[in-house]
């Protein structure tokens, strides 16, 4: 069963800095398009960032410059390095996975994945 499960969110002030981690189980890691979404109460579902199998990645303009995804396929992890935080960036993250694999923004603007982890909180105070 594919199943991502992400960690490392919590509290920062504005300015600070937190990296997410996704550890991948139940799947070939390495042939799965990745990618981070955020929640924030009463808004929509936002794409984040997504890296493909070759490590190319697309990012949502409000993080471009201060978020940076990657991902390790020896460790079947993938990461956010978020810096610079905003108080609008406090939302549950999720991380998500799916073997399509479409090129470019595609699921930035689709959130079309095909698994989703359970979400780890991130909350920036000013």
């Amino acid at each position: 069963q594919v199943q991502p499960v992400e960690s490392g969110g919590g509290s920062v002030h504005s300015g600070g800095s937190l990296r997410l981690s996704c550890v991948a189980s139940g799947y070939t890691y390495s042939s799965y398009c990745m990618g981070w979404f955020r929640q924030a109460p009463g808004k929509e579902r936002e794409g984040v960032a997504s890296i493909d199998r070759d490590g190319s990645t697309s990012y949502a303009d409000s993080v471009k410059g201060r978020f940076t995804i990657s991902r390790d396929n020896a460790k079947n992890t993938l990461y956010l390095q978020m810096n610079s935080l905003k108080p609008e960036d406090t939302a549950m993250y999720y991380c998500a996975a799916d073997r399509r694999c479409y090129s470019g923004d595609y699921y930035i603007k689709t959130a079309d994945f095909a698994y989703w982890g359970q979400g780890t909180q991130v909350t920036v105070s000013s």
